[in-house]
């Protein structure tokens, strides 16, 4: 039975360019599992996981067609540890499972797993490799600003929720500053992808991408 193909994460702080960086990724035919999707999927209307987020937190926390309000249950996580504590227990295991059989279902030299929070819930001791997206503090909290449409308090809040770059930066393995125009990622992205390559054939040889 063959390993796993070679695993490279990719983590950095909120509104700090991931979703840019997996893009040029996923366009060099790299196989992409995103944690935030899949924590999309298992609350997905009907899902057990919805059931339970109701039980515990009320209908308001729904849409009028029964889907998840997903900006009302992010007010309610980031100005409430024990709400975060407890969304976090349920959700967790569930998308860690739905993880590990998308990982097994890919023949690729390596994957490219995409996890915001890889740091915070010690995720990185899965992972063959951490690449870390990370820019300047003024930058990251102005793009969340717009990206999410809040204001400057909701946006501190919501940074200070994850660790801080000083952290991050001490489990990467290769760091990427991406503080302004994608176009310069490129070649950055391209001399990695050769050097995940090269390792992932020192990893397990016998995959053929």
């Amino acid at each position: 039975m063959n390993r796993l193909p070679f695993i490279v994460a990719l983590t950095g702080g909120i509104a700090c360019g991931k979703t840019t960086v997996e893009r040029i990724f996923a366009d060099l035919g790299v196989p992409i599992v995103d944690a935030d999707k899949i924590a999309h999927q298992v609350v997905e209307k009907g899902s057990i996981a919805l059931k339970k987020l109701v039980e515990h937190f009320g209908e308001q926390i729904l849409h009028s067609d029964g889907s998840l309000n997903r900006a009302y249950l992010r007010s309610i996580i980031f100005n409430s540890p024990e709400a975060r504590l407890w969304v976090n227990a349920l959700l967790h295991p569930i998308i860690h499972d739905v993880t590990l059989t998308q990982f097994a279902a890919i023949n690729a030299p390596y994957l490219l797993w995409v996890v915001p929070l890889l740091i915070e819930n010690k995720l990185y001791q899965e992972a063959n490799r951490v690449l870390v997206v990370d820019c300047d503090p003024s930058v990251q909290r102005l793009r969340l600003q717009e990206r999410d449409q809040i204001d400057k308090g909701l946006a501190e809040k919501m940074l200070l929720s994850q660790v801080s770059s000083e952290v991050r930066r001490r489990f990467a393995d290769d760091i990427i500053i991406n503080n302004d125009d994608s176009i310069k990622l490129i070649p950055l992205i391209m001399a990695l992808h050769h050097k995940y390559l090269n390792l992932a054939n020192k990893y397990n040889p016998h995959v053929i991408g």
